[in-house]
């Protein structure tokens, strides 16, 4: 192949990437979309490519399975929420303020996220079925808590957060806070979430202070 040759394969691949992420952002929109206005057995893979305005067939090339299409829905979300409010912040911060940043954010980002409804409707939807798809859901969780009892054993090595709290235990307590408003949001979708993450962040600050 000669130079120019490869010069000009070059944009091509780029363009061909950036078509196929911007059809899979569109895909998954779609999903973040249909579910939580029509549930999660609407979101067909043709409702989903009618909606992005894509063909049924392109659903099917970018997810392969139900399974490939929470995998990607999971990670969008996860996306948003690090890309949106957390970035380098956690860093700058002592693990207590650390801990309490990622636990503002994510219950703040709950009251308007769609991408965290669908999500969490997915999951109580593979619960309620006893579904295989519950590993995927799983293995997202587990990532959470290593990263919550991340920031605590932070928060332990510079002093912020008390030596005496189990950094896994605490990690899963915090996890099941968030799930359980986000599933209890489900149920109740006009409940004011603003006092419950204030008690939350103020239970949490005083019980985990070093």
């Amino acid at each position: 192949m000669t130079a120019t040759a490869d010069f000009d394969a070059k944009p091509s691949r780029r363009r061909q990437a950036d078509r196929r992420a911007e059809s899979e952002r569109g895909l998954v929109q779609a999903v973040v979309e249909i579910i939580p206005e029509r549930g999660v057995n609407a979101a067909t893979f043709e409702a989903i490519g009618a909606k992005a305005g894509y063909s049924r067939s392109l659903v099917t090339q970018r997810f392969g399975s139900k399974r490939g299409l929470i995998d990607a829905v999971i990670e969008h979300a996860q996306s948003a929420f690090d890309n949106a409010h957390l970035g380098e912040r956690i860093d700058r911060l002592s693990g207590l303020e650390s801990l309490l940043l990622f636990l503002d954010v994510y219950l703040t980002a709950l009251a308007n996220s769609g991408e965290l409804r669908t999500y969490f409707m997915l999951l109580a939807s593979a619960v309620a079925e006893a579904s295989e798809l519950r590993a995927a859901f799983a293995a997202q969780h587990e990532q959470v808590k290593e990263r919550l009892a991340a920031l605590v054993a932070k928060g332990q090595a510079d002093g912020s957060i008390r030596p005496g709290i189990d950094a896994d235990s605490a990690a899963l307590m915090i996890g099941s806070l968030q799930l359980g408003l986000s599933v209890q949001l489900l149920v109740d979708p006009q409940m004011d979430l603003d006092p419950i993450r204030r008690t939350a962040l103020d239970t949490v600050r005083l019980s985990f202070g070093g």
